[in-house]
């Protein structure tokens, strides 16, 4: 249940602002930067969170152990796009924004769950 919601908090993340550029006027989102520099770190999220969640609901070990994977990639995919809509530039800082805050929150929560999976544990020995 909370890893679904961690899940659905990392898309929400994408949606709304993470950062405002005063410089120019505009708030930057996870699917928007101006002319499209910063790329478009939405779509990577979005596939982590679809697939993280239906690697939460697999009760398999090697699901387990790749959703462990991908949120560790996850985790570096976030730290790169931190300092990438955070960073300042040419004496400018950028106002980070609720997005970015609930973005890193919901890739940290992401990380936990993976490391606490709930799966029914067998004793084949028998």
């Amino acid at each position: 249940m909370i890893g679904w919601l961690a899940c659905l908090l990392l898309i929400l993340s994408c949606f709304i602002p993470l950062a405002y550029y005063a410089d120019i006027h505009k708030n930057f989102t996870g699917f928007y930067s101006e002319q499209n520099k910063y790329g478009k770190p939405g779509i990577v999220f979005v596939f982590i969170a679809l697939v993280s969640a239906l690697l939460i609901y697999l009760d398999k070990i090697w699901a387990k152990r790749f959703h462990i994977f991908l949120c560790a990639f996850n985790i570096g995919y976030l730290i790169r796009t931190y300092i990438l809509f955070a960073s300042c530039y040419n004496a400018y800082c950028p106002e980070k924004k609720f997005g970015i805050y609930l973005l890193v929150f919901s890739c940290i929560l992401l990380l936990i769950v993976s490391l606490f999976p709930k799966m029914k544990v067998t004793n084949s020995n028998g």
